[in-house]
């Protein structure tokens, strides 16, 4: 089994900057993609973010040029660097890693932008 756990969240001021991580413990193999998504009440998850084991990304059109996923090459853990923050940012951002056959997802971390 794999768990994944997301820290970095917290409240920041609009404009201002963040730095998530998503660290995995447990039986983890090769990492396929790294993904971040994000839940804003009453909104359907969307995706914010993805990474692709040959190194492909793509982002969400609203996050485009903002945000940077990446990944530590020594250990499981992903990152997703949050700048220019918006109020629209705000939400429950979750990692999912899918390795294999297996999409493993963490439990959260909150963000949110004060105007």
């Amino acid at each position: 089994q794999v768990q994944l756990v997301e820290s970095g969240g917290g409240l920041v001021q609009a404009g201002g900057s963040l730095r998530l991580s998503c660290a995995a413990s447990g039986s983890v193999d090769f990492i396929d993609t790294i993904t971040w998504y994000r839940q804003t009440p009453g909104k359907e998850r969307e995706l914010v973010a993805r990474l692709t084991s040959n190194g492909d990304t793509n982002y969400g059109d609203s996050v485009k040029g903002r945000f940077t996923i990446s990944r530590d090459s020594a250990k499981p853990t992903a990152y997703l660097q949050m700048n220019s923050l918006k109020v629209e940012d705000t939400g429950v951002y979750y990692c999912k890693f899918r390795i294999g056959l297996s999409a493993y997802w963490g439990k959260g971390t909150p963000v949110t932008v004060s105007p």
